[in-house]
């Protein structure tokens, strides 16, 4: 377990509430790495994430929810392309091959990861 991950399990406990710019204050400031884990609990993972420029990221083995916090764009999905803005809710299952493209240079995303490997089954 990373320390990044030991230290928001070991806030699981107490907490109860993460505000925004809180969690946005958190964001390393290097380019290549702009998500923050903030919130552990059981399968549950909790992250904030803030690509700029280029959404690098691969199909993970949870089931992922995303909500978005700042800014606009497009998520691709499977191949299907729907606009975004805040207070949307997005989802990726597991496996799923899923980015976000032409984004604004303010957005930021809730990342919930949750549930078994390979996903929850239907």
């Amino acid at each position: 377990m990373s320390d990044e991950s030991a230290s928001a399990n070991a806030n699981a406990e107490s907490l109860r509430k993460i505000a925004l710019q809180e969690a946005l204050a958190k964001l390393p400031a290097d380019d290549s790495k702009r998500f923050v884990t903030l919130f552990t609990h059981g399968s549950l993972s909790v992250e904030l994430y803030a690509p700029r420029g280029v959404d690098p990221q691969k199909p993970h083995t949870q089931d992922e929810v995303y909500i978005v916090t700042t800014g606009h764009g497009e998520y691709v999905c499977e191949g299907v392309r729907q606009k975004f803005e805040p207070g949307d809710f997005l989802f990726a299952a597991a496996g799923e091959s899923h980015w976000f493209e032409r984004f604004s240079d303010d957005f930021a995303v809730w990342v919930l990861f949750y549930g078994p490997e390979g996903g929850e089954k239907q």
